[in-house]
C-alpha cells in the first residue's frame, strides 16, 4: 500500500478527491503559516487512492486558486504505483486572504472562520498593527486624567523602571515616551484605557465585574463592578477583593494572632494584571466568580497561537495581545515583559502548599480556576454545629470554655451564645460585633471574644474586612 511522504507539519490537510469548497483551506494556510494539501490521499491511513481527470485538475485548481483568492499556490502532479494524486504547497501570505468575502485561517490541525474581534486582531496584525497601537480620531488630550498619569510615574519610579526625572514631565510628554500618541498627535487606544478619564464613554468593556455565589451561578449573594482607567484597576480590584470577598485565616503562634489572606497576595495581583493586559477590549467585561469551593477569573480572546493551557507554566517567549498596554505596565512595575507571569504564579502557589490554578481556553477566553482550599478543609473536618461539639472537645480553647462540664450555668450560657451567635449570622451574615452584642445583651468585648473562639475553632469565618466584609458559618 502506498502512502504519501508529507512534511513533518500540523499544516497538512489530505482529501480524497477535489472540491471547489476546499478553497477554504487554501485561504485558511496563506492566512497563517503556510501548508500542503494533498488530493487523492486518504485523511488518517495517508494511502493513496489517486484522482482522475488529474490533466484537467492540474489546469483549474491553480485557475481557482488565483481567481478566487489572488494567490499563486504551487500545484504539483505526484505519481505513485500508476496513481496520479496532486500536492498543493501555499505560501503564508504578507496581506489578508478572502474567499467569497470570508476570511478563514488555519490553527493548528483545525481551521476557522474569523469573526468579530479575532477578524480585526488579524488584520491589524497582517497590517503590523495592533488594537491598541490604533489612533482615535475624536480623543483629546484633556480626556486623560493627569491623577493617573502622576499614579503611573511614581509606581515606575518605585521599580526603577523610569527616571526621576520624569516626575515633572508633560501629560503629552508621558503619553510620547510611551508611545500613546501617533505621529499626528492622536491619541491612541492604550492611552484612552490606561489613562483616560472615563475610558467607558469610547469602549464599553472596560469593567471588573466581582461577585459572590452561592451553590451555582443563579444564586448572586453580593457583587461589584470595577470601572476607570486601567492603570489603576488592579489595586482596586484587590482591595475590593481583601474587603469583600476573600478570607484571611486566623491563626496563632504562641500568643501572637496572625490573619493571612487565602490566596498569596503577589500571585492574586499577577493573576489580575494579566486578565487585564491580556484582555479583548471589544468583547465582554472581565469577570470573577466567586464560589464557596473556587475561584474564576475570565476574561475575553485567546491564548497566542502555538500557547496552550498545557504550557502555559513553562517557560515562553512574552506574546501580549496589547503590546502598548503591557509594555506600559511593565514601566509601572507591574508585570514582566519576559513572560514569567505564569512562572510567578505558579511559584507563589507552591511555595504556601496550594493547589496550582488550572487555566483554559473557555468560550472565546482565558479562564484561570483558583482552589479554595480552606473553605474545603474545613467543610470536612469541622463538626456540624456548635452545639454538636459542646463536651466533644472540637478545638482547644472552645472545648476548654464549653466542654468541660456542661451542668455548669456559665459554660451553658457560653454554649447557648454561640448557637446563637451563629443563628443570627446565618440570617445577617453582615452583622457587626457591636449589634450582635446588642441582640444578646452582652458587652462588645464578650462578643469580640466569642467570635475569635468560633474562628480558631474553625466553625466561623470572615470573608473581606471588618467594615464592608461578611460572616460564613461552616457546617
Amino acid at each position: 500500500m502506498a502512502t504519501v511522504q508529507s512534511p513533518e507539519t500540523q499544516n497538512v490537510e489530505y482529501k480524497e478527491s477535489w472540491r471547489d469548497e476546499y478553497l477554504k483551506w487554501v485561504c485558511g494556510f496563506a492566512n497563517a503559516y503556510g501548508g500542503y494539501i494533498y488530493i487523492g490521499v486518504e485523511d488518517g491511513s495517508h494511502k493513496i487512492v489517486g484522482v482522475e481527470n488529474s490533466k484537467r485538475l492540474m489546469e483549474d485548481i491553480p485557475n481557482k486558486i488565483v481567481t478566487n483568492l489572488g494567490i499563486v499556490a504551487d500545484v504539483n502532479l505526484r505519481q505513485v504505483e500508476g496513481l496520479d494524486y496532486i500536492e498543493i504547497i501555499v505560501a503564508p501570505s504578507n496581506i489578508p486572504i478572502s474567499y467569497k468575502g470570508v476570511y478563514h485561517y488555519r490553527s493548528g490541525t483545525t481551521k476557522q472562520e474569523l469573526k468579530g474581534g479575532a477578524l480585526q486582531d488579524f488584520l491589524l496584525r497582517k497590517l503590523g498593527k495592533t488594537w491598541d497601537d490604533v489612533s482615535i480620531e475624536d480623543a483629546k488630550i484633556e480626556d486623560i486624567d493627569r491623577n493617573s498619569i502622576d499614579y503611573f510615574l511614581s509606581k515606575g519610579i518605585a521599580a526603577q523602571r523610569i527616571p526621576e526625572t520624569m516626575q515633572t514631565a508633560s501629560t503629552e510628554e508621558v503619553l510620547t515616551s510611551l508611545q500613546l500618541i501617533d505621529d499626528n498627535g492622536k491619541l491612541k487606544n492604550a492611552a484612552i484605557l490606561l489613562f483616560g478619564k472615563n475610558p467607558l464613554k469610547y469602549f464599553h468593556s472596560v469593567e471588573f465585574k466581582i461577585g459572590r455565589f452561592g451553590r451555582d451561578e443563579s444564586d448572586l449573594l453580593i457583587q461589584d463592578i470595577v470601572e476607570g482607567n486601567l492603570i489603576e484597576m488592579a489595586d482596586k480590584v484587590v482591595d475590593i477583593l481583601k474587603a469583600k470577598y476573600l478570607v484571611s485565616p486566623v491563626r496563632f503562634e504562641g500568643m501572637q494572632r496572625y490573619e493571612t489572606l487565602e490566596i498569596p497576595i503577589e500571585a492574586l495581583r499577577e493573576i489580575i494584571f494579566n486578565a487585564i493586559a491580556h484582555k479583548n477590549y471589544m468583547g465582554p467585561a472581565i469577570q470573577m466568580h466567586v464560589y464557596d469551593d473556587r475561584i474564576e477569573i475570565w476574561n475575553d480572546g485567546t491564548l497566542p497561537e502555538g500557547y496552550t493551557a498545557d504550557t502555559i507554566y513553562a517557560n515562553h517567549p512574552s506574546r501580549p495581545r496589547n503590546p502598548k498596554i503591557a509594555g506600559t505596565m511593565f514601566k509601572a512595575g507591574f508585570i514582566d515583559t519576559w513572560g514569567r507571569g505564569y512562572n510567578k504564579i505558579y511559584t507563589g502557589f507552591e511555595k504556601n502548599g496550594l493547589p496550582i490554578p488550572t487555566v483554559s481556553e473557555h468560550f472565546g477566553g482565558v479562564q484561570i480556576v483558583i482552589e479554595r482550599t480552606y473553605f474545603k478543609h474545613l467543610n470536612g473536618n469541622v463538626g456540624n454545629d456548635v452545639g454538636n461539639d459542646v463536651g466533644n472537645n472540637v478545638g482547644n480553647d472552645v472545648g476548654n470554655d464549653v466542654g468541660n462540664d456542661v451542668g455548669n450555668s456559665t459554660q451553658k450560657k457560653i454554649a447557648e451564645r454561640y448557637i446563637a451567635i451563629k443563628e443570627i449570622i446565618k440570617g445577617n451574615p453582615f452583622i457587626t460585633a457591636l449589634q450582635l452584642s446588642e441582640k444578646l445583651d452582652v458587652s462588645d468585648r464578650t462578643i469580640e471574644r466569642d467570635i475569635a473562639k468560633l474562628q480558631e475553632a474553625g466553625m466561623l469565618i470572615r470573608e473581606g474586612d471588618r467594615n464592608r466584609g461578611r460572616w460564613i458559618v461552616l457546617k
